[in-house]
């Protein structure tokens, strides 16, 4: 496959982003919701800062955060964009100074009549080796860039056909990590029966080139399908999917069942459950991971891998304004260049409850067990944390967190057990 041509977009996605949200914002600005700007300054004691299992080291890291958020209102052209950006200076230099980041952004333009642009960037931290501790030198920064065009042809009053060309570019920021640039088309056909119910039939082409010269193509065919009732809906599709990777003049292939489903349930004014699960022939430098936001791939692993990925969740509002989320998360990946297989389940519980006027109460637990197949290890991961939130005035929140985390492991090297605590303001600007 040709390599696209890239070197805008590899090295300066934000420039689009930028021109982008001007678009949006100049095309909406009478309409569009105020820009939310937040800044604070957060210290987090650790005792046990590296998570190693012996010789432990204590240290504090003071962090600088900005936070911005803005939704433009509908029009010609719309945008979101969510981002976070902090600085961390270590006390007694068990880290280098670190720049966190995570932010995304999603904006869509209506050129011409049924002729769509659409831009989106993601840019988060993420962990290397699921094995090893989620400190920053287990840590790199992955940005995926994608944009592309779509038409929409109608047939009818009923049916229509959508065709569809994006560009995707993904990068981390470590060398030894692969980067990608890829070509994705899809040719889709949807049929709607009624107002609350269609289905339809795509055919999706995705040729990935990473920096290791390695070709990755995958081609799927899926039906398509979308319900809703009035307080449910339910959306998904099924299909068979098949991968190919080509290296130095060899070929891997593998095909099989793929698919995904996305159900949400409204009990009552007070209450809804969710439920996301999917099954995907892909590679480590796919877009997978920005759908569930536990799932993480194992980086040091080989770059081709089946993934199947279940996250569900319910979220109760009481009388008292106190509230309870309760989530589950699963997942299993398959290296496919060698056989290796990583489960992990997560149980999630996070409870808030006002306790005075200004004064709001939240608590957190969590509990996660790995399975690596190669070597048949198991490990669990138990987090908790309590805190306290106090409303100074109507810009100024000041917190405080106490917080327990400890690794079990078949392999002594990746125990440990860590408490901290944390202290922090927030300012909001506007």
């Amino acid at each position: 496959m040709a390599k696209p041509n890239s070197a805008i977009a590899a090295n300066n996605p934000l420039v689009y982003v930028v021109l982008f949200s001007t678009l949006s914002a100049t095309s909406s600005l009478i309409y569009a919701k105020p820009l939310n700007l937040s800044a604070g300054l957060d210290s987090r004691f650790s005792d046990n800062a590296r998570e190693a299992p012996s010789n432990e080291k204590s240290d504090t890291e003071t962090r600088l955060n900005l936070n911005v958020s803005h939704e433009s209102a509908p029009g010609r052209c719309t945008s979101e964009i969510a981002a976070n950006i902090g600085y961390g200076y270590w006390h007694r230099d068990t880290f280098d100074p670190e720049t966190y980041t995570n932010g995304n952004f999603a904006g869509e333009c209506d050129l011409v009549s049924q002729f769509r642009w659409r831009l989106s960037d993601n840019l988060r931290d993420v962990q290397q080796d699921s094995r090893g501790p989620s400190t920053p030198d287990n840590t790199t920064r992955k940005n995926v860039f994608r944009t592309g065009p779509s038409y929409t042809l109608r047939l009818s009053d009923t049916d229509n056909i959508q065709l569809s060309a994006e560009y995707e570019n993904t990068e981390f920021d470590e060398p030894e990590e692969t980067d990608s640039e890829r070509v994705i088309g899809v040719i889709a056909w949807e049929k709607l029966f009624s107002s609350t119910f269609s289905v339809g039939l795509s055919v999706t082409t995705d040729q990935a080139e990473l920096d290791t010269t390695e070709e990755v193509d995958t081609d799927t065919v899926s039906l398509n399908f979308d319900k809703r009732w009035p307080a449910t809906r339910i959306t998904g599709s099924i299909g068979s999917s098949r991968i190919e990777s080509r290296f130095q003049g060899l070929s891997q292939e593998s095909d099989g069942l793929v698919g995904d489903v996305t159900l949400e349930r409204r009990l009552n004014p007070s209450s809804e459950i969710y439920l996301k699960a999917s099954r995907q022939l892909t590679d480590q430098t796919s877009s997978f991971d920005i759908q569930f936001d536990d799932f993480e791939f194992n980086l040091a692993e080989t770059t081709t891998v089946e993934v199947t990925a279940l996250e569900a969740g319910m979220g109760k509002r009481f009388s008292d304004s106190s509230s309870i989320n309760i989530g589950l998360t699963a997942s299993r990946s398959n290296y496919l260049q060698n056989s290796d297989q990583e489960d992990r389940v997560g149980f999630t519980v996070g409870y808030s409850r006002p306790l005075a006027n200004r004064l709001d109460f939240n608590a957190r637990a969590s509990m996660t067990h790995y399975r690596y197949e190669d070597e048949g290890e198991d490990d669990d991961l138990l987090t908790s944390d309590l805190g306290l939130i106090y409303k100074a005035s109507r810009k100024l929140n000041v917190s405080g967190q106490i917080g327990h985390k400890q690794r079990t492991s078949d392999v002594a090297s990746r125990e440990y057990t860590e408490n901290w605590i944390a202290l922090g303001l927030t300012y909001a600007i506007f």
